[in-house]
């Protein structure tokens, strides 16, 4: 054990020095992960914005022929300016984003109106455009269709009929969500973001102490030190761990600092993590490191060279990271055999946590315990083939 740890202080010491470790571990994931997440929270927030009764202008083609439709659109919100444009003039105007919409009343408007006859009119939107476009377009149909439903329900009242006799079933929604849930929902990237800040925080030194040293020629006269082989990769998986660990805490507390300045509680949401909330997090994804160094000192084990082995481990980070940008769309949910799988129980619980709830036992010892176990069967390969001595081939 005192070899592990005299090896451990080493690789650590050593590794201060090395501006591509602290770079990894110090900077790149602790900041730019939260300054990835300010930025993907903002867009979200811009992209409700428009969903709201925030003011928005569109532009109205003969609005002369709809005076009460635009009484009614200005009324709720929608502020309509009137143009003069033809059929592709209004197309190009949206393309070019000098219109989220244009709103076209067509001549016999009025007069289909009047005779209780269906009266279209054309809403021109870029659906491509997710926030300018669709959302403004939903809103926009939405209030036209309050305004129809007005009209239905003052024809139906002029001949004498009860407007709710066209409504036999009506549907009551109760949404039993929290703030702190409908942010999770929001917040689900996070789990990315710290979970891969964690691992490209010891990357660059599992690869120097293994395709690092074998490039140098210094892999050799390590091996003939007195200790045991396996001593001297557990004290380096030990080293890497360590980065790791800071590169999680670090990265952890970015994301809370960044989340008390965000606007959630305009949208109904919150997600505020607190000191402890922060220090649950960093215990509940900690069992994952043992397990993320041992992978990728073994990968890099592998390789000859700095450059081969930074190729491979950029993709070898990815596989455990990628599902977790996509969650939502899979559509897991946080079953035994899921809450087993690394990287995606600590997924789950960090959810559990920004929700504000207190995650299972039986998840966190699942999660934990086969992080753990893997970690340590890993581990324990890796001292074995560092004991032949087909490591120096």
């Amino acid at each position: 054990m005192r070899g592990i740890l005299t090896v451990f202080v080493k690789e650590f010491l050593e590794n201060l020095r090395d501006r591509r470790t602290l770079l990894a571990a110090l900077v790149l994931g602790p900041i730019f992960g939260p300054l990835l997440l300010a930025g993907l929270l903002q867009f979200m927030m811009q992209r409700g914005e428009a969903s709201l009764d925030k003011p928005i202008k569109i532009a109205v083609v003969h609005a002369e022929r709809a005076p009460n439709l635009l009484l009614y659109l200005a009324a709720r919100g929608i502020e309509p300016v009137a143009e003069t444009l033809d059929e592709a003039e209004a197309r190009k105007a949206v393309l070019a984003k000098r219109h989220a919409a244009v709103l076209w009343i067509p001549e016999e408007f009025a007069a289909r109106l009047a005779e209780a006859r269906p009266a279209p009119v054309r809403l021109y939107t870029d659906a491509s455009d997710e926030i300018r476009g669709r959302e403004v377009s939903r809103r926009v149909q939405r209030v036209i269709d309050g305004y129809a439903q007005e009209i239905s329900r003052s024809r139906l009242l002029l001949r004498g009929i009860d407007p709710l006799v066209t409504l036999p079933i009506v549907v009551q929604p109760v949404d039993v969500s929290t703030p702190a849930s409908r942010a999770s929902m929001l917040l689900g990237i996070m789990s990315y973001f710290v979970i891969f800040a964690m691992l490209a925080g010891g990357m660059y030194l599992a690869i120097d102490s293994t395709a690092g040293e074998r490039e140098r020629g210094s892999l050799e006269a390590l091996l003939t030190m007195p200790l045991p082989r396996a001593h001297l990769i557990y004290g380096k998986i030990l080293a890497t761990c360590a980065y790791m660990f800071i590169a999680l805490v670090l990265t952890v507390t970015a994301c809370a600092l960044t989340l008390q300045v965000t606007r959630l509680e305009e949208f109904g949401m919150s997600a505020s993590l607190g000191p402890g909330e922060t220090l649950a997090t960093i215990l509940l994804v900690a069992p994952l490191i043992p397990l993320a160094a041992a992978l990728l000192t073994a990968v890099a084990s592998y390789t000859r060279s700095f450059r081969e082995a930074q190729s491979y481990l950029s993709f070898v980070i990815a596989v455990p990271t990628l599902p977790l940008a996509f969650i939502g769309l899979i559509g897991l949910s946080p079953s035994p055999l899921v809450m087993a799988v690394p990287s995606l129980g600590q997924h789950f619980l960090m959810m559990n946590i920004l929700r504000g709830e207190l995650p299972q036992l039986t998840e966190v010892a699942l999660s934990a315990g086969t992080s753990l176990a893997l970690g340590a069967m890993l581990v324990w390969f890796i001292g074995k083939r560092y004991e032949r001595e087909a490591i120096l081939g």
